[in-house]
């Protein structure tokens, strides 16, 4: 696992990921996505784009909101369970972030959770935000919610144990010049051997974002620092939440 590119095709298919990150933090999710709605204010019935949408949680909430929301992701099991919410007002996707999508479409673009950073290229990195700036109308908005890579340095946990729904998660957790790295070791009873999997991140800063936002055309608006939209600081903020324009 560790030394396959692709490494997040079957990372992110398995429902262990989803066990492990997005089940006991609804609320949370929720009160971000409404802070950034009362920030960014979309037009009613606006067009918005979920890039990398997994089971489609954030997704289904915009739409509820009233918003004409479309999600788009690689993992087939993840798109699966996230049709089962398809409505008028919400449709999905299996379809990979790296190549074009619905061209000058969307009002608004979300990448969420660091959703990005996985690919073994830069020029793969690029073909995604080319994908999400395609997909934008003129003055559409782009949101990429991502580590802030100095504050994940200094607060790093080399050592962790979880235990969800009786199965155990072992993290492991260490990082080098350019990427984070962290492995994930799976006990549970139902498997015939542990399951293991090894996520490698980007060590992307904000100004490395600007570039691959200026160069097609991303004007960046806003970076704020954290969930509760507080100001960025690049020593003291967890996240990096950037809003950027189309020119």
């Amino acid at each position: 696992m560790f030394n396959s590119s692709n490494w997040f095709k079957e990372w992110f298919n398995s429902p262990y990921y989803h066990k492990l990150y997005f089940e006991h933090d609804e609320q949370e999710a929720s009160a971000f996505m409404t802070r950034l709605l009362g920030k960014l204010k979309p037009a009613e019935h606006a067009k918005l784009l979920d890039v990398a949408c997994g089971r489609g949680r954030h997704a289904k909430f915009l739409a509820s909101k009233g918003f004409d929301v479309t999600g788009i992701d690689l993992a087939p099991d993840s798109i699966a369970i996230a049709r089962e919410q398809e409505n008028g007002h919400l449709q999905f996707f299996e379809h990979d972030m790296r190549l074009p999508f619905w061209i000058n479409y969307f009002d608004y673009a979300f990448n969420l959770f660091t959703s990005f950073g996985y690919f073994r290229t830069e020029r793969e990195h690029y073909n995604a935000i080319r994908t999400i700036a395609g997909s934008l109308v003129h003055k559409g908005t782009l949101v990429i919610d991502y580590l802030n890579v100095h504050f994940a340095e200094d607060h790093l946990v080399h050592k962790q144990e979880k235990v969800i729904d009786d199965v155990t998660y072992y993290l492991t957790k260490w990082f080098d010049e350019t990427h984070f790295y962290k492995k994930i070791e799976i006990e549970d009873e139902a498997l015939e051997a542990p399951l293991e999997y090894t996520e490698k991140v980007a060590k992307f800063s904000l100004g490395d974002f600007n570039d691959m936002f200026a160069f097609y055309d991303l004007q960046l608006k806003e970076v704020y620092g954290d969930y509760n939209l507080n100001g960025y600081d690049i020593k003291q903020s967890p996240r990096m939440i950037m809003i950027a324009e189309k020119n």
